[in-house]
């Protein structure tokens, strides 16, 4: 629901609401991390089943245990994310240890363990612990992904790892809008508000678990419409462990055609050098882990330096006057240094201090068709980000801890040619300039002058409590506040000018009706209660979240007359934007069939504000002042007073596992998507009207999934998942209907694919290990064609029903293999990885109206600059080859 409060009420709310803070910060001046730690559970008995009340359990290597109750039961909570060997004893019988034992963030691992007494056996038993080939006691689709699967696929990012997932469609979560997607790393949100993208990139060689929730998820998790991404970090222990690797590679086909100068394989074109160390420090109960990397990949899209760009051309008489050297260069380049460090102290009992610091430079350029002979035109793209934190837990008991967190996002992009506005080479170069007559219209001189900014400075407080209740209930509760600091725009801006019959760029920091670089100061806060019940294999999981958010910010208090300029009409003062509040419930269930087989249904409302860029990007109204009917167009105006967009999901779904090695899941999926963000036109006063961002698109999406694991059969592993999904709604993209009324179409809301509507979505993973030895994986992936716009010919009205058409489908496979060596008392192993091993150059990515294809257009002539682009494909054959060492 959504309230609309009185000031009067604000000023009520802030204060309980700073109360609350400034109680929650007496408890503890440090932090900790959430949404990171599992439980485990289980039952002690003897070998005719009776309970051995008493029984101790210890965690090794931790200071956590329990003690089984009278009925043999036990539980530990607040176990990181990882692998455990964990030990039972009881007096009078022998003790067992049970070694690999998986904990994932936010589930519950059962380990039930029967005991003999000492008198038929006096030695300790080891056994080792079977994972679950399907998960009876989730009560929706959650995946989670551990380093050790991770190290053995073809994969090297988070985002790889995200894409394999039941429902993943290149970050769309079962078919909601890019950005619906909450990230978090060690259960604190790394999405920058600006666009609600992740603020990290993170290498595999960081991770300890991933976990992707594509279904409902629990009150815990906010900001969010589509899915929940948590990445847990590697942390360190009191083993002494290193690793490091290096790999080159380089792009190699043999299609000139669609992929110019990627006929050689060039080993450097892709470098990798990463290295971590962790362990024991020198002060007392203190471990450290510490990871750098230094990634350089100039891509497969070139250039010809035959033009400079200070260079002067004639173009009205067609004479050129290149004086570039022709050498090749790369046009799309990505270089990033990115380092992770974790310190933890627990010198006091049943405390847990740490620091936590991720950071990342990227500096990157975008190729660009226009100027590929003029490749040092081009500007370059320059991210800085750094999420780093405080923490603290605090394990009041067996059955209870609270966690706290401070930490402080911070995301820096800066995207220009020349970073000082006034710097001579702008001057020297000029405007970019080419002719349509030569070259395809190709850029011969001047430099690229668009100009942006946006930085985001975010701090966030986050408290959770747990609580093991009884033995079947666990109780969670917490508080988040996220405030920030936001500013985008251009800095600066270079306008032409002619100046006694010569164009020259003047600089200028400041221009009349255009708003340079603002700053924005967003305000969150949201809090939950949720109810974990688990009675035998029956899961009952239920919570309350509450989101309060305040754009801070004014809105045109008529706006009918935005700028206040009509003649005759009210004058009113603008308004301070309004509170949103809003209550999302949250509700799942697991039930029981059999000791392999469950039924779960789960169902949710879901909030999350659109990218605040959306609510502040041309939202200054005066500008507004010389709208008149028929007049200029403004473009779409931002709206800081838009809703939160919501979505209502649900999930019912089957998992079996038959026999020991193999484990399905059905799952079906329904999505109500309302709210979302679009455009509405505004009548004036004067009969003029205005575009302008409101809640008023909307969009359904149902389908359902098939996952098939197949484990633990010799040295073979394999999964399979298959998506199939119905993805439609009014608009793919907020400012789509603005742009059909600009063009002159129909504007009015219909309800038809969205543009990413892949019907059809295939994944085959398959793993063959031989420890000590060798392993070789293979990815397959295939995807159906997604929609696209056809037209029967060429010029005004020729479209057809917008999405009507299908693009082509595609498959990929990805490929890897790894040898194992032992090499001077450390392990090592030399690995080998194909990605898009047949060359595929289509995967769902541009194609020509008139012909449904990438290849050839039904109007070449007017194509041709397009047909010659190579940027149009999808990536080629990427050839990788590496070393890795660790530690033993």
């Amino acid at each position: 629901m959504h309230i609309k409060i009185k000031q009067e009420q604000l000023l009520v709310w802030r204060s309980w609401i700073k109360k609350a803070l400034f109680l929650i910060l007496i408890l503890s001046s440090q932090t900790i991390f959430s949404q990171t730690s599992g439980k485990l559970s289980g039952r002690v008995t003897d070998n005719e089943g009776n309970p051995l009340a008493g029984a101790n359990v210890l965690v090794e290597g931790t200071s956590l245990g329990a003690a089984a109750d009278i009925d043999g039961y036990y539980s530990i909570i607040n176990l990181r994310a990882g692998t455990y060997s964990v030990r039972f004893r009881f007096i009078g019988f022998q003790s067992k240890l049970v070694e690999k034992i998986r904990i994932s963030a936010d589930q519950t691992t059962k380990i039930n363990v029967s005991l003999a007494s000492q008198s038929f056996q006096q030695e300790e038993v080891v056994v080792v612990a079977t994972r679950p080939l399907v998960e009876v006691n989730q009560t929706s689709s959650v995946s989670s992904i551990n380093k050790d699967e991770i190290k053995n696929l073809p994969v090297q990012g988070l985002t790889d790892i995200v894409n394999l997932q039941a429902g993943v469609v290149d970050g769309h979560f079962r078919g909601g809008r890019i950005g619906e997607v909450q990230y978090q790393v060690d259960g604190v949100t790394v999405n920058n508000p600006y666009d609600n993208s992740s603020t990290l990139q993170l290498d595999r060689s960081v991770i300890q678990e991933v976990q992707v929730i594509s279904g409902t998820f629990d009150a815990k998790y906010g900001q969010a419409m589509s899915g929940v991404v948590n990445a847990v970090l590697q942390t360190g222990s009191q083993k002494f462990e290193w690793s490091g690797e290096i790999f080159t590679g380089s792009y190699y086909t043999t299609d000139a055609d669609r992929y110019p100068h990627n006929d050689k394989y060039k080993p450097f074109t892709i470098q990798n050098y990463q290295g971590t160390i962790s362990g024991p420090t020198y002060l007392p109960a203190t471990t450290f882990f510490l990871s750098g990397r230094r990634f350089i990949n100039n891509g497969y899209l070139y250039g010809e330096r035959r033009f400079m760009p200070t260079d002067s051309n004639d173009l009205g008489k067609m004479n050129f006057h290149p004086t570039g050297d022709n050498a090749l260069v790369a046009m799309q380049t990505h270089k990033e240094w990115s380092s992770q460090f974790k310190i933890t102290n627990q010198s006091f009992k049943n405390i847990q201090i740490s620091y936590q610091a991720s950071l990342s430079k990227i500096d990157q350029t975008n190729y660009q068709y226009a100027y590929r002979y003029n490749p040092d035109g081009l500007g370059t793209a320059y991210t800085y980000s750094l999420t780093h934190g405080v923490s603290f837990t605090h394990t009041i008991s067996e059955k209870m801890f609270y966690k706290l967190n401070i930490r402080q996002n911070l995301f820096d992009y800066k995207d220009y040619k020349y970073e000082d506005l006034f710097d001579s080479r702008y001057l020297e170069a000029g405007t970019p300039k080419g002719d349509a007559n030569y070259e395809n219209g190709a850029i011969v001189q001047g430099v690229e002058l668009s100009r942006f900014k946006q930085r985001t400075n975010a701090f966030v407080v986050k408290g959770d409590y747990t609580w093991q209740a009884s033995r079947s209930d666990l109780v969670e509760a917490g508080i988040e506040t996220q405030n920030s600091e936001m500013l985008f725009g251009s800095p600066g801006y270079l306008l032409q000018t002619n100046v006694n019959g010569v164009e020259i760029l003047l600089p200028r920091e400041n221009v009349p009706r255009q708003p340079g670089v603002k700053t924005y100061y967003p305000k969150q806060l949201a809090s939950y209660l949720q109810d974990r019940v688990e009675w035998g294999d029956l899961v009952v999981r239920a919570g309350l979240r509450f989101e309060y958010f305040d754009a801070n910010a004014y809105v045109p208090g008529d706006l009918q007359n935005p700028a206040n300029t009509i003649s005759g009409a009210p004058v009113t003062a603008a308004k301070k934007t309004s509170v949103k509040l809003a209550l999302a419930p949250r509700l799942g269930f697991s039930f029981p069939l059999t000791n392999t087989a469950s039924l779960y249904f789960s169902y949710g409302h879901f909030y999350q504000m659109p990218g605040l860029s959306l609510l502040y990007n041309n939202a200054d109204y005066s500008l507004l002042d010389e709208l008149q009917a028929g007049g200029i167009s403004y473009g779409v105006m931002g709206n800081p007073d838009l809703r939160p967009e919501k979505t209502i999901q649900y999930e019912f779904g089957l998992k079996q596992a038959f026999g020991p090695s193999i484990g399905a899941e059905l799952t079906f999926f329904y999505k109500d998507i309302r709210d979302l963000l679009g455009v509405e036109f505004v009548n004036t006063y004067t009969a003029a009207s205005y575009a302008r961002y409101t809640n008023i698109d909307f969009g359904s999406v149902s389908g359902f999934t098939v996952s098939i694991t197949h484990r633990d059969f010799g040295p073979v592993s394999a999964t399979l998942d298959y998506t199939m999904q119905f993805a439609q709604g009014n608009s793919s993209d907020p400012s789509e209907t603005a742009t059909r009324a600009a063009n002159g179409k129909d504007s009015r809301p219909r309800d038809i694919a969205f543009s990413w509507d892949q019907r059809h979505t295939l994944n085959l993973t398959s793993v063959y290990y031989v420890p000590d030895n060798f392993s070789i994986s293979a990815i397959v992936r295939y995807a159906s064609g997604q929609p696209y716009t056809p037209a029967l010919g060429y010029g005004f009205g020729a479209d057809l029903e917008t999405n009507s058409g299908r693009k082509d489908g595609y498959s990929l496979v990805d490929l890897r293999g790894e040898k194992f060596l032992k090499f001077f008392g450390v392990d090592a192993s030399i690995f080998l990885r194909v990605f898009n091993l047949f060359n595929t150059h289509f995967t769902n990515g541009t194609v020509f109206n008139t012909t449904g294809s990438p290849d050839y257009s039904l109007t070449p002539v007017t194509d041709k600059a397009t047909l010659a682009d190579p940027s149009r494909f999808a990536e080629p054959r990427r050839i990788e080859i590496g070393v890795s060492i660790r530690s033993k």
